[in-house]
């Protein structure tokens, strides 16, 4: 029988079952460029 108090460690990546390419900072960075773009058009405009 499975002990409910001990710790169980596994690899992030083996924990999310793949790997985690790094688009999501690309497409913050993308994503507030734009925002910032589109606020400074709207007040010169």
């Amino acid at each position: 029988m499975v002990d409910p108090k001990e710790q169980i460690h596994v690899a992030g990546e083996d924990a999310r079952a793949g790997a985690t390419p790094h688009m999501t900072r690309y497409i913050l960075v993308i994503s507030l460029v734009l925002v910032i773009a589109i606020f400074a058009f709207l007040v010169i405009r």
